[in-house]
C-alpha cells in the first residue's frame, strides 16, 4: 500500500516509538492523527510537525485508551476530518509491576479497545474502506522477563491477539490486515525508567541487564517496521521480531 494521502491513526505518539512512527509515517505522505494522553507533549510536537510538513498533514488529539468514549469520540472525529481511517497504529504501553492492573488496562485492554473501535470505522462489510492495523508487542510477548511479570502477560496477549483478529479478518471479509511488532528494548523514556518500577521484583534488575547486554534498539529501528508492514498488504497475522541482531518473522507452531 502506498502511504501517499493515506490517513493513520498512532496512540502514544507524542514521544518515544509513537512519535519516530508518526514522523516516518509523514516522511511518506501519509496523514496522521497523533493520539496521546500527554497534551503538553502532543501540542508541541504537533506544532513542530506543522512547521516540518505543513499544518493540513497531523492532527492532534489528547485521548486516553483507557477510555472507550476519549477512543470513540477520537475516531468519529478522524473520519469526519479526513473521511477514513487507512491505518492504526496501537503504540500506547507503560510497564510498571508495582501498577500492573493499570499495565494491563492500556497494554492489552487498550489496545482491544482502539482496534474494535478501528474495525467500526475501517471494515469493509460496513462501508470502511479496510487498511492495516499494527500493534506493537514485544519480545517479552514471545519470549519473557521474570523480572515484569504483568508486562511480559500483557504482551504475550497482544500477540495472541493481534493473531486471532488478523485469523477473523480473513475468515470474515473485513479487508483488514492485523499485524504486530516484537521489538527488544527500545531506547525510551519506558526503557530509562524500568528500573523504577518493577515493583516486587526489584531483585531480578539483573535480568533486564543480561537481556540488554547486546544493545539497545532506537526508536527509527521500529519505526522502520511500521513502514514494512503498511506498505506490504500481502502479510496478515505477523509478528516481526527486531533486536540490535537485525530482524525476522516469527514463526508460530500450528495444531491440527
Amino acid at each position: 500500500m502506498a502511504l501517499s494521502g493515506k490517513i493513520a491513526v498512532v496512540t502514544g505518539a507524542a514521544q518515544g516509538i509513537g512519535k519516530e512512527i508518526t514522523e516516518q509515517l509523514l516522511q511518506n505522505g501519509a496523514k496522521v492523527v497523533l493520539l496521546d494522553v500527554n497534551e503538553t507533549a502532543g501540542k508541541s510536537l504537533k506544532k513542530a510537525f506543522d512547521n516540518q510538513f505543513g499544518r493540513d498533514r497531523c492532527v492532534f488529539r489528547q485521548c486516553n485508551v483507557e477510555s472507550e468514549e476519549q477512543i470513540k469520540h477520537s475516531f468519529q472525529r478522524t473520519v469526519a476530518t479526513f473521511g477514513g481511517i487507512d491505518i492504526v497504529c496501537n503504540n500506547a504501553g507503560i510497564s510498571d509491576e508495582g501498577k500492573w492492573e493499570r499495565t494491563v488496562s492500556i497494554n492489552l485492554v487498550g489496545v482491544i479497545r482502539v482496534t474494535y473501535v478501528a474495525l467500526e470505522h475501517m471494515n469493509r462489510l460496513t462501508g470502511g474502506r479496510g487498511g492495516v492495523v499494527v500493534n506493537i508487542a514485544s519480545m517479552a510477548g514471545i519470549n519473557l522477563l521474570s523480572s515484569c511479570p504483568a508486562y511480559t502477560a500483557t504482551k504475550h496477549g497482544v500477540v495472541g491477539f493481534t493473531r486471532a483478529i488478523a485469523a477473523a479478518s480473513t475468515a470474515s471479509g473485513y479487508g483488514i490486515c492485523f499485524n504486530m511488532i516484537c521489538p527488544g528494548a527500545v531506547q525510551t523514556n519506558l526503557f530509562s525508567t524500568v528500573f523504577d518500577t518493577l515493583g516486587q521484583f526489584s531483585h531480578l534488575a539483573d535480568v533486564i541487564k543480561k537481556s540488554t547486554a547486546k544493545g539497545v534498539l532506537d526508536v527509527s529501528d521500529v519505526a522502520e517496521c511500521i513502514l514494512e508492514l503498511v506498505t506490504d498488504v500481502t502479510k496478515n497475522g505477523e509478528a516481526l521480531m527486531v533486536n540490535p541482531n537485525g530482524k525476522k518473522y516469527m514463526t508460530f507452531p500450528t495444531f491440527t
